[in-house]
């Protein structure tokens, strides 16, 4: 089992590869847009990315956290990642 690594760059690649995984879209797709509604992503596929997220994780996304676009995703969890560490 690899061990996920907790940077920036490599939260990005492993969302965008979640993502990416409900629809076939390319990653410069995904990070270009700030809602993932722009490219037919309904509140159920958001659903379910955010429960595989918090999978692979270990985490919880709060309802009350707005996650629209790969960068929401990736803030959240590297910010997360780093105040568990601290």
């Amino acid at each position: 089992m690899s061990t996920l690594q907790f940077t920036s760059q490599a939260i990005r690649q492993e969302v965008v590869k979640v993502i990416s995984s409900f629809k076939k879209i390319t990653p410069q797709r995904l990070i270009s847009v700030n809602d993932l509604t722009e490219l037919g992503f309904d509140i159920l596929d958001v659903v379910e990315i955010i429960l595989k997220l918090e999978k692979k994780y270990n985490l919880t996304i709060p309802d009350d956290v707005p996650v629209y676009s790969v960068d929401d995703f990736v803030d959240f969890i590297y910010n997360y990642k780093l105040y568990r560490a601290s």
